[in-house]
């Protein structure tokens, strides 16, 4: 199932796209990432999930990568004793660690560590930013603030302090239980809430164990400027951009989301642009010109994928938004200013061989009649590098090690294939030539670029590139050996 696009797609699975069928649709719509919400529903119920996506799987025989999102230390107030209260500008609010039912002019709120870590003139901000406060005095039990913008605050809502960073553990007690719970089932990457510092990512690494790749949420303003640390320690990013637009002015939020794409390219990892990008898509079939546009803008910036959230996870037409994204997806790769785009942001990277000939492979692929670039990988790294050239012509990932084959599903442009673990480099340029037919990349008069390392079957070792054609006869002719 070849997708006419580079950009991949990521979809939330939820109470609305929770059975085969649907799950099937959305694949075949276009779908190439499914992601499990460990913020809803039960283990059972995202036990269930994983097991329908893996049955599609075989049911199609193409790879699909499964992302766990963890929830992360959510911050939450207690509850009041008598509804809702509305609070109005000016007006004077506390917050503290009395477990009593909240009042119109207090409520718990069960953090000690916030309070230990506030200073005079902080903001706290509830129910996603609708209401603000300020700090005017603290201690380690309480927190008196003036409101400076007036709402609704209920039961449960949270609570988001983007001016400090926060003594909080990376991975709470759920999340620990969620990380084991996922990686034991067996998905692919794992994404990390919330994350302040390179240390919550180290953390969640070493709980994995390798059984999953690391993606750090960027949603703090911590985050962003730690961003370069992060980075280096995380296999992938989400650019989440509700909790970054609650703590942050939301006229940051684009640059933001520019410049770490940008980052995250230059690193060869990839990126995803999250969060509302189909959001009236939840009740309405046709989406806004506002929201089309947005999501164009992140495949226009080079974006790795594009994710829906509660669009395909609680939605009423989840189909129908997986296949507004791959349209907008064909329509912009198929601009040419979106080739100018992408080629005048390309950042030369030639520190390695590795480097060297993965951009040799992309400037002979875009000056010679090539079909396709076939990489041969065991890490995924070969991939992420041709990946982060963009190159003109497809990608063919081809490995054999099915957690990898897995992973680089999220990488922009592969189209993953699963071949025999190869001995010598003879086959491996055979077997580029038969997946290359197979999936309709090149038939047997044109010419694939292949690259593979030797010695094979060890990470980090690409070293040869080769313009083959796709007719075997050929390749025996040209190399008996």
């Amino acid at each position: 199932m070849r997708r006419h696009r580079n950009v991949k797609i990521v979809a939330t699975l939820g109470p609305a796209s929770s059975d085969y069928d649907i799950i099937r649709k959305l694949f075949e719509a276009g779908a190439d990432v499914f992601r499990l919400n460990m913020s809803h529903g039960t283990h059972d119920e995202q036990r269930a999930r994983h097991r329908l996506i893996r049955q599609i799987e075989a049911d199609t025989g193409r790879p699909i990568a499964i992302l766990a999102d963890l929830q992360g230390p959510k911050l939450r107030v207690g509850a009041f004793g008598d509804g809702p209260h509305d609070l109005v500008d000016g007006a004077k609010f506390r917050f503290d660690l009395d477990a009593a039912p909240g009042s119109s002019d207090r409520v718990q709120l069960p953090h000690p560590e916030i309070f230990a870590a506030l200073e005079p003139g902080a903001e706290l901000l509830v129910n996603d930013g609708k209401v603000r406060l300020r700090v005017d005095n603290y201690g380690p039990d309480f927190a008196d603030c003036t409101v400076t913008a007036g709402g609704m605050i209920s039961d449960r809502k949270g609570v988001n302090v983007p001016d400090v960073v926060l003594p909080l553990a990376a991975l709470s007690a759920k999340d620990r239980a969620d990380l084991e719970f996922a990686c034991e089932l067996g998905v692919d990457w794992l994404a990390l809430s919330f994350v302040q510092r390179p240390e919550d990512v180290i953390e969640a690494r070493e709980l994995a164990r390798g059984r999953a790749a690391i993606l750090s949420k960027i949603e703090k303003p911590a985050a962003v400027r730690a961003f370069a640390e992060i980075l280096a320690v995380s296999d992938g990013i989400m650019v989440a951009r509700g909790d970054l637009g609650v703590e942050l002015p939301v006229h940051s939020v684009p640059p933001i989301q520019k410049r770490l794409v940008r980052a995250c390219r230059a690193a060869a990892k990839p990126v995803i642009v999250a969060t509302q990008m189909l959001e009236s898509m939840i009740e309405s079939p046709m989406p806004t010109r506002a929201e089309v546009s947005d999501v164009a803008t992140a495949i226009y910036e080079g974006a790795d994928a594009v994710m829906l959230s509660a669009e395909s996870a609680a939605g009423n037409y989840p189909v129908e938004a997986v296949m507004t994204m791959d349209s907008v997806a064909q329509s912009v790769e198929s601009d040419p200013t979106y080739r100018e785009v992408i080629e005048s942001s390309r950042v030369a990277k030639r520190q390695t061989v590795a480097d060297a000939v993965v951009a040799a492979a992309r400037e002979i692929a875009e000056t010679t009649d090539i079909n396709a670039i076939c990489a041969f990988t065991q890490s995924g790294t070969t991939v992420s590098l041709i990946a982060r050239e963009r190159p003109r012509v497809p990608i063919l990932a081809m490995t054999s090690v099915e957690k990898v084959l897995r992973r680089m599903c999220l990488t922009w442009g592969a189209h993953c294939v699963l071949v025999p673990e190869l001995h010598r480099f003879k086959e491996a340029v055979v077997s580029a030539a038969r997946a290359a037919r197979v999936f309709g990349f090149a038939d047997e008069t044109q010419l694939i670029a292949v690259m593979a390392g030797v010695p094979f079957n060890v990470s980090g070792s690409t070293n040869i590139l080769r313009v083959a054609p796709c007719d075997e006869r050929l390749i025996f002719r040209t190399d008996p050996e």
